[in-house]
């Protein structure tokens, strides 16, 4: 299990509800935290499998946000 104080350096100062006011649970955020820092570690550890098999890094990295732009919300509203 990830560090729970362990920061990825994309991480925002605040984490903001759809309102924009600041969330404020402790243990929501930890989540959030914990969630990130293993996002980053399967990306690098995905990168790295990429360039070492000759994949262009570029491209590589615009499946990844192509894949971040395809993740559906479930609990969306209307």
């Amino acid at each position: 299990m990830p560090d729970p104080k362990q920061r990825v350096t994309i991480e925002p100062q605040k984490w903001e509800q759809p309102s924009g006011a600041a969330m404020s649970c402790e243990e929501s955020i930890l989540v959030l935290r914990e969630n990130l820092v293993e996002i980053q570690d399967v990306c690098q550890e995905a990168l790295e499998d990429a360039v070492l098999m000759d994949v262009s890094e570029a491209q590589f990295r615009k499946v990844l946000h192509a894949l971040v732009d395809e993740l559906a919300n479930p609990y969306k509203k209307g």
